[in-house]
């Protein structure tokens, strides 16, 4: 991946936002080692882009999962799934963030994909946390040369055990967002032209998910660390 500039001018709003998050999810992301650095990090570290055959944590892939519905079939963009179970929503976004398509789709229109996921609530939605998952559009050109994509499969999903006793200790801490931690765990495929099994990964991620009563689950953000 190459490295992406900071924008120092949206750093204050960027750092509101994740602090709302923080607050919405504190029952998981206190415990998390990374939270510290999350909401008071004002520049990111460059990722190398990954070798041919390799996956990258920065690099998302698109495919469909026989467990998620985030896509309808080979080269379709991944669209949210109407389900009000933040597990359900959780192994479908992890679907889509683990997967692409350099053959079908420009890397913007990914992203304008993925935007479309997330929570209609700005000051909670994290949207640079899931831009950060996508090859940046100079290695997305690199990987279109060769043809690249990635498919991913969701072995589990489940509320992290921090997440859990936090709301048996206070379950009405869930009704100030309705922000749910969900932890997902799978394997990601990667192939280019000239090598059509190329290689697999296994993923993991923990996402802010957002699933108000009666509304259909909407996609938060991603932690900046794995939650268990």
């Amino acid at each position: 991946m190459s490295t992406r500039s900071n924008d120092s001018s949206g750093g204050a709003p960027r750092m509101r936002r994740r602090a709302l998050i923080g607050t919405a999810v504190l029952v998981v992301l206190v415990v998390l080692a990374g939270l510290f650095a999350y909401l008071t990090r004002d520049s990111r570290t460059p990722a190398k882009a990954p070798a041919r055959g390799q996956s990258s944590a920065s690099a998302v892939p698109y495919a469909p999962s026989p467990s998620a519905s985030a896509s309808a079939g080979r080269g379709t963009l991944p669209r949210p799934p109407a389900t009000h179970d933040p597990i359900a929503f959780g192994r479908a976004a992890a679907t889509a963030l683990w997967s692409y398509d350099t053959r079908a789709y420009s890397q913007s229109r990914l992203l304008t994909a993925l935007h479309a996921w997330m929570t209609s609530e700005s000051k909670y939605a994290d949207v640079a946390s899931v831009d950060e998952q996508v090859p940046s559009a100079q290695l997305w050109e690199q990987m279109a040369q060769d043809r690249q994509y990635a498919t991913a499969t969701v072995a589990e999903a489940h509320f992290p055990a921090s997440f859990t006793q936090a709301l048996q200790a206070d379950p009405g801490a869930i009704a100030q967002a309705y922000i749910y931690a969900v932890t997902v765990t799978g394997k990601q495929s990667i192939a280019w032209s000239g090598s059509p099994h190329g290689g697999a990964e296994d993923r993991s991620i923990t996402l802010a998910v957002q699933c108000h009563p009666g509304k259909d689950c909407a996609l938060v953000g991603v932690l900046p660390a794995v939650a268990p």
